[in-house]
């Protein structure tokens, strides 16, 4: 098990699948917000659903509306367990604390690299960790 240390965006404590890109997700388009599937042309990601996985990303693109996809998704049932991002700006932060998903960024080691897609990931963002269990 390897624990990193992480700094709080949004309270709170998951664990799932890790989902893992190298590419900023836009949520207003990219996401069909019933199903939680990736929809964006030419994504990594197109195709493979974010419902329940720890979500692993660079950071948001696009509209400040992408705050509210992510509610919406939290409210269909169709949202990321949790969300780790190298660097989190406003869109997805808002998007994570409206909607009580937990949110970590600026992972001791970069977590595109130091997390794969498949692991099971614990995000606590109470303390401030990642844990890769």
């Amino acid at each position: 098990m390897t624990v990193l240390r992480a700094h709080i965006v949004s309270r709170g404590r998951a664990e799932g699948e890790a989902l893992v890109t190298s590419r900023p997700i836009s949520f207003l388009g990219s996401v069909d917000p019933k199903t939680g599937i990736i929809v964006e042309k030419g994504h990594e990601l197109a195709g493979q659903s974010i419902k329940g996985k720890v979500l692993v990303f660079p950071g948001g693109k696009g509209s400040t509306v992408g705050s509210y996809v992510i509610y919406q998704l939290k409210k269909n049932g169709t949202a990321p367990s949790a969300m780790i991002n190298v660097k989190a700006e406003p869109i997805v932060a808002v998007g994570a604390i409206i909607s009580d998903i937990p949110l970590v960024d600026r992972v001791e080691k970069n977590p595109i690299t130091s997390v794969k897609t498949g692991d099971k990931v614990l995000v606590d963002a109470i303390v401030g960790s990642v844990e890769i269990l």
